[in-house]
Formats: C-alpha cells, structure tokens, sequence
C-alpha cells in the first residue's frame, strides 16, 4: 500500500509499535539550568576539542583547567562557520552531560564544582595543514571583554576573502545603557534592567567561548538529525532521559535491532548508516523514519525532533517522519534576490490552506499562483504567512506546533513552500513567517512533549511547563539544548527556505511567568521589571534579534506584545529587547469596544489617544484586525457594523440599507484612521480588506469533555473555511467598492510614505462635530465621523502654505461612495493661526468620510536671462 503526496510517493507500511498521544509521566532529567545568578566567570572548565563528523568515529581531548580556543596561536589553524557547502568547514557544538545538567551555571563557575563538572566542548578544527590546538587561561576580565574575542576567532575572514564568501557577523553586545538616554523613567529600575543585560552577556560570552559564535551556535540543523555526507547518513538526537535508542523506518523494515544507536556522556544518541553497495543512500527520499526509546515512562515511538517533514497517512492519526532529501534535479533552486526591507511596511497575514475560494484545503503552488498577485495588485509589500511549521492539529491555526523545522504537509512539499517564497520575491514582496517559539503541541507521539520519556525535557517541568488555558507545553529558555534547538529553528527558516523575517506569536507569555493572563497592564513599570518577569526567556528573545539582525541584516522581527513592555523594539546592544516593531494589540480591542456603542458616543479624543499610545522610538504595526476578529465565535469589524444584513442587500442592483451604508461607510474610515495614525506599519487579514462576511471555522467534529459535555462540531466542514474572494472582485457586489478603497490606501501610502515620515500632528479632535484631523508626512487627513452632519467651508489647519488637492476620498463613488467631493477643486491656503497650525485651508467635510489633501507640487520656471 502507498500514498502520494504533492508528487511524492510514500511507502505506507506500518510501525509494530502500539501509538499513543499522551498521559506519559516521568521524571525530569538532564536539563542544564542557565540562570545566571553568579557575577563572575571562574577559570577551570574542563574542555575538550576535536572531530565531530559526519562519521560515527570521534576523539576527545581534554585539558584540566584550561579552555581550548582553537583557531589561536598559530597562523595556520582556522575556524570558519559561513561555508556549509565546504565539507571541511569548521562548526561546534555543546553537550552538557547528566552531571552537568543537574548544576546551575552558579555552580558551574565555582572551582570545585568545575574541576568535577566535566563540561565538555567539541569543536571541529579544519586547518591548511592539521588540527592545531591552543590553551588559554579564563580569568575575569576575559568573561567581561572576550565576547569579541571569540567573535572575531570565529570569522576566518583571509579565507572567507580567499574563497569571496562574504562574512556572516554578530556584532557583540554593548553597553546596554542607551535606553536610560532614550527613557530616563527606567533608571528606576536600572538594577533589574542591568542584570537582565549581564544575563545576556554572559550567555553571549558563553556561547561565543564554548560553541565558536552565535553563528555557529545557531546551526545546530547542520550536527542533529540526519545529516548526509559522502559515505552515507548520520542522525543524532539529544534525548538524556532515554535508556536505549534505535533509528526504525521503511528503510529497515522497521526493525528495531537493525541500527540500534549508541549514547555519548552527555545525552546525545547516534547512528551511522553506511552507504549501499551500490552507492546509494541508505535510507530512500520519502522514506518513513521513526526514532524507538526505551525511556522512564515507557518505551515509544517518536518523530525525530530535527525532521524536516512528516506527513499524516490517510486513515492514520499519528504522522510519520519522513526522510526528505529529493533528487538534485527536484529540488527548487532560487532565482530571485530577496527584497531589501521597505521603509514602510504594509503586511497581508494569510493562511496558505484556506486562501482557496473552494472549500478545501488549498495548496503553497495555487497560493503561489493565484493569492500572491492579488497581494501585489492590493498594493501590499509583504506577505505574513501563518500555520507554515507542522501541526497535527488543523483548527489550531498552526500554534500547536509538533515539527518545528517541518514546513506544513497538508498543503505541499517543502520545494513547493520554496517556489511560493522565490515567486514573492520575483514580486517584490517580502516573506515573513509567523513563527511560534512561545509554547508547543502536548502531543506525545508527534511532537517534542515528553519526548525522552522525562516531563523536563526540552520544557519546563510540572505546572510551569504547561500553558493550562492554551493546553500546550513551555520551553525552558534557561537550558543550553533548548536554546541551540530554538535559535537553530529560527536560522533554519532563514537561511533553507529564505524568509525575509518572522511575527513571533505570544511574545507576552515568554516574558513573564503569568503569562499575561489575568492581567491588566496599566502602563506602570512595575508590572515589567520585576520577579513576575521570566529572565531567561527575555534572554532568549535579546539573542535570536541578535541571531536575525547580525546574520541576515535585511530581516525584520515583529513581536506579538500585548503588554506593552519598555524597550521592546530598542536593539539589544542599547539595552533593549531588540525587535524591529511591535504589533499593537490595543487597537483592534479598541475598535471592539467602540462599535459596542451608539454613534454618539463613539469618543474622538479616546480612539486618538489609543492609536497613537506607543512609545517613542519603538515602531509599531498597527492592524484594526488580524485573523483573532476573523475566527468562529467573534466577529469582524464588517459584520459588527453590518450583521447579517451584508448577506441580502450587498447586491448593487438591489436597494441599499442604513445599516450598509453606514458599515461600509465607517470600514473604510476605520481602516485608514488605524493606517495613517496607529504606527509605522499596518497589517490586514486576508478578506478583511472588502468586509468578508463569514468567520473562520475550521473543519471539527464533535468533541466529548470529560464531565460528558458534548460540544458540537460542523460536520468536519470546510464551509467557512475559505476566502471568498471572487466576493471582493465581483463588479456587481459591494464588496468591491470596500476591496477598492483598501487597495487606493496601500497605493497612497506606497507613494507619500505617511506611515514612516517624522511629521506627526493632531490638530483637531472635536467631539461635537466628531471631527478628527491631523497632518502626517505632507497630507492632510480631514476624518468626519459624524452621522448625519456635513459641514461646508471647514478650517482646516496646516503647517505648509501653497495649493493642496484631495488624493483620497472615502466617498467616491468608485468606493460604493456618493459623489459628494469635487476632486477638481482647489484649495489655497491663508495665513494665520488656526488650531495651533501657522496656517489654513476651507474644504467641504461629508457626514462619514475621510478625504486627505496633498500639498500641490508647483513646477518650476527656469530663467531666460
């Protein structure tokens, strides 16, 4: 029996094993604490360096008391961690041993507990000529200044020169003070603050001394899982916890005494397949692989935690590994240079598998065909893909990750996703991916969760590994393995799949120990610095901004942030947490709460207040909402204004309604007032641009609690699972005046540039006449929210004199407007005072509309002297 999978045929024979999901204990083992909470590093770390290849022999040398620093000493040793495609390229890797993982790195440092430790570090060293081994002494003023050391030992760059490969480089951190300079409020909290820098730093120097660089810290895809050389495969997995370990599969017959692994010291299971006879790899290109522990809680099967995909058979629940690595020929080779990150950022958030009009699921070739030049004809510069990393889950949306480094089956091949991405390049469009490093799947069989058999794996143990409202398990972002797994995760889908940057989900439930639930942030600094915050997981978040923005300089990191915490979009080296943007997450909550009210009480002054609450220096994306409003049991903002209205009288050729009129009215408005004042970025779910009118409902059958409570599902419906956009294309509805309008916002911003420009000023915000008006780079915006009030010859104030003209309005007629601006009219400024503005201009204001003014460019005359 086979099936076939986007042009893949997969053998379908079955494991021996009895497959279960959950409800494994055990205990927690071999978790190497990282709390720092010692002030100094103390010399005798025992260390060892040599060959750890693709092959299953290696050698250890160790030297008491000393750290062996390869690549110093000698002219001829070098240590380069940027050419992959050179077999003899140097690389690291750090493994922690069971003695080791029980000690905090407190305990590490103090000499008696190193001289027991046994920390071992293995280093491949290529040389011209043999491996050279160097050994300096650690003493203190090296674990404050040797970050740059180790930085620039890991960067051969005469032979990156030689070979003009251009050098990938972290720069090392720096005083972490700027952000006392940018906001002088957190001197109040310098102590937190400055421990959680020398948190990083240290970590930074721990890794920059121990595994080369962040560089090659964060290419651990390059040592675990399976890795292919000349002379066949080897797969290694960090699993402590487990008592025996065997690599099972169609390539064995699933024979679990066939390649039975062998375990370091340090917790590591490896296997070396030698090549066929005739040459060819060991395990086939589609094959099923598994990997079989024996482990406190029982022996199980697993999928291997570096796979790079898997795939659920028909009529099975569990998925199956799957060996990828297609013929030379099949693999897809990129052709376009990626875009270089615009100023202003106008992001489309999709689902690849319900992008189709059909109810199905739809695939990465037809998104790449048909949805990615729709986003380009929108006018949008990036495309945020969700639910790309493996998830056995469907309805979860993709945030029940189980393969982090697996794109997602359902909807192709990972060749498949790399077409889509290098078609959006070709298109200018950027690619960012919605990356989900705050929580994983509690699934057994298919994920990370108890994987070696221990709760304490690559989690948190007990409660504080467990997410009870997301029913999902927490990484522990203070042990060493996770922290190579997650910073790898991220490298990964940068460097093999060419992202162009990520959304980080859940941001907010990493950085503190309440996970922001139940929690009201009022703006007060203590709710962010304080014992409430998780240390290690800010850590983490500092180091993979340090990872994206010092290896791919061009990327973009985004975080889900809904508590607002100071210095998040501050760069690591001036104190910050080091995103680009902030998604702000206030807006969409606020827009819910307003259309709750009745339009006269829709508060002017409250909406400007929320739209341009940010903090000063730290970017923000901006959205009135994402897929949150879009799902089952919300609602959107077009179906709050229009209900169930928008299902009989969107038709053009059949009477409008009040309720129409003014929903599509206030969807426009609402749209472009979160646009042009809410940040220096924007960001729509696909539909949402031309009022969808369905919510999103996954396909889900009937779910059976455990107090007998029956929740019923759809039948398993791909109904509402779809973008109906024929709907927004459609000349004859009314969901093309609202697609139309969406699109003439991205193309303004496109040319004028408003979101980014420094020029900011509100200079009106009446709640008589519901008028909100306000200058943004050289345009005017003019909002008029009133219900029934138009107003003529209205003062609007502006700072520049000259001529303007109207560039945008809500009530064209192509927008399902009505006609009531002349866009052939002038409009002459005069001098004086108004609204505080050295200047104004009369225009005529329609009851719900926004029009904006530019600034008319007069042509020059050249003399004829």
């Amino acid at each position: 029996m086979a099936f076939a999978l986007a042009g893949i045929r997969f053998t379908a024979a079955r494991s021996t094993s009895q497959p279960w999901r959950s409800g494994l204990q055990g205990d927690r083992r071999n978790v190497a604490s990282l709390s720092f909470l010692s002030n100094k590093i103390r010399p005798g770390i025992l260390v060892a360096a040599g060959s750890y290849d693709t092959d299953p022999a290696s050698t250890t040398i160790a030297a008491s008391g000393k750290v062996i620093v390869p690549g110093t000493g000698s002219d001829d040793a070098s240590f380069s961690t940027d050419l992959t495609e050179n077999k003899e390229v140097a690389s690291s890797n750090l493994q922690v041993s069971q003695e080791t993982a029980r000690l905090t790195i407190e305990d590490m440092f103090e000499p008696e507990a190193v001289e027991t430790s046994g920390l071992i570090i293995e280093d491949e060293i290529e040389s011209k000529s043999e491996d050279t081994l160097v050994s300096t002494e650690v003493n203190d003023e090296e674990s404050l200044n040797g970050v740059a050391k180790a930085t620039i030992s890991c960067q051969n760059k005469e032979k990156l020169e030689k070979l003009e490969v251009k050098p990938k480089f972290v720069p090392p951190p720096g005083t972490g003070q700027r952000i006392y300079e940018i906001d002088p409020m957190l001197k109040d909290h310098k102590t937190h603050l400055d421990y959680r820098y020398s948190h990083y730093k240290k970590m930074r120097w721990m890794i920059d001394q121990h595994e080369g660089c962040l560089d090659a810290f964060s290419r651990g895809y390059e040592k675990f899982g399976f890795q292919r050389s000349v002379n066949g495969i080897t797969y290694r997995e960090w699993a402590p916890g487990a008592k025996w370990a065997t690599l099972i599969g169609d390539f064995n017959n699933w024979n679990p005494n066939a390649d039975v692994m062998t375990r370091n010291e340090y917790g590591v299971w490896e296997v070396f397949l030698p090549n066929n006879v005739d040459g060819s790899p060991p395990i086939p290109h589609g094959s099923r692989v598994k990997i079989r522990m024996d482990t406190p809680s029982g022996v199980k099967d697993s999928i291997p935690a570096w796979i790079k995909f898997s795939v659920q058979a028909p009529g099975e629940i569990p998925y199956n590994g799957i060996y990828y690595d297609p013929p030379e020929e099949d693999k897809h080779v990129f052709q376009h240079p990626q875009p270089k990150a615009p100023k202003s950022l106008r992001i489309y958030e999709c689902h690849v598998g319900m992008s189709s009009p059909e109810p199905k699921i739809n695939t990465y070739v037809n998104f790449r065909d048909d949805v990615l030049p729709r986003i380009k004809r929108l006018g949008y510069n990036a495309v945020q893909i969700m639910a790309i990393q493996e998830h056995s889950y469907y309805a979860s949306f993709g945030y029940h990750v189980t393969n982090f480094f697996a794109p997602s089956s359902r909807f192709g091949t990972p060749d498949e996703l790399k077409s889509l991405i290098d078609r959006a390049h070709e298109l200018g469009l950027l690619v960012l991916m919605d990356i989900v490093h705050s929580h994983a799947s509690n699934n057994v069989l298919d994920g990370l969760n108890q994987f070696d058999g221990t709760d304490g794996h690559y989690f948190h143990s007990g409660s504080r590994g467990h997410h009870w409202m997301w029913d999902s398990r927490l990484f522990n972002y203070g042990s060493w393995e996770v922290l190579r797994f997650l910073l790898s995760n991220a490298r990964w889908w940068l460097e093999e799949y060419k992202f162009d940057g990520f959304r980080f989900d859940g941001v907010t439930s990493m950085m503190y120990t309440h996970h922001g639930l139940a929690v009201s942030f009022t703006g007060n600094y203590n709710e962010y610095f304080g014992f409430a915050t998780d240390v290690d997981a800010v850590t983490y978040l500092m180091l993979v901004n340090d990872m994206i923005h010092g290896l791919y300089p061009e990327a973009v990191s985004i975080g889900e942030d809904v508590s607002g915490m100071p210095t998040f979009c501050i760069p690591v080296t001036d104190g910050g947490v080091g995103f680009d943007y902030r998604l702000h997450m206030a807006i969409p909550d606020k827009w819910i709460e307003i259309m709750k009210l009745n339009d006269e009480d829709w508060n002017m002054g409250d909406i400007v207040a929320t739209l341009t609450n940010r903090r000063w220096l730290e970017k923000c994306v901006a959205y009135a909402e994402s897929h949150d409003q879009a799902l089952v049991g919300d609602k959107t903002i077009a179906f709050w204004l229009m209900d169930k209205d928008m299902y009989d009288f969107m038709a053009l050729d059949t009477p409008s309604t009040p309720r129409i009129d003014r929903g599509i009215a206030l969807h426009k408005m609402i749209r472009l007032l979160t646009m042009s004042l809410g940040g220096e970025g924007y960001l729509n779910f696909m539909g949402n641009e031309f009022g969808h009118p369905e919510w999103v409902d996954f396909p889900r059958g009937d779910q059976h609690l455990p107090n007998g409570v029956v929740v019923q599902g759809n039948d398993n419906s791909y109904d509402k699972c779809r973008r109906r956009f024929d709907l927004g294309d459609a000349e004859y509805l009314r969901y093309r005046g609202m697609q139309e309008f969406d699109q003439a916002m991205q193309h303004l911003e496109e040319k004028y540039g408003f979101m980014t420009s420094d020029h900011q000023y509100i200079s009106r915000r009446d709640e008589g006449d519901k008028m909100i008006i306000f200058e943004r780079g050289d345009l005017v915006f003019v909002f008029n929210f009133h219900w029934s009030n138009s107003y003529s010859d209205y003062r609007v104030g502006c700072l520049k004199p000259g001529k303007y003209k109207v560039v945008l309005d809500s009530d064209d007629k192509l927008f399902e407007g009505f006609s009531r601006i002349d866009h052939t009219a002038e409009y002459f400024s005069t001098e004086g005072s108004y609204d505080n503005r050295p200047r104004s201009f009369l225009v005529y204001v329609p009851s719900r509309t926004v029009v904006v003014y530019a600034l008319c460019e007069e042509p020059r005359t050249e003399s004829t002297d």
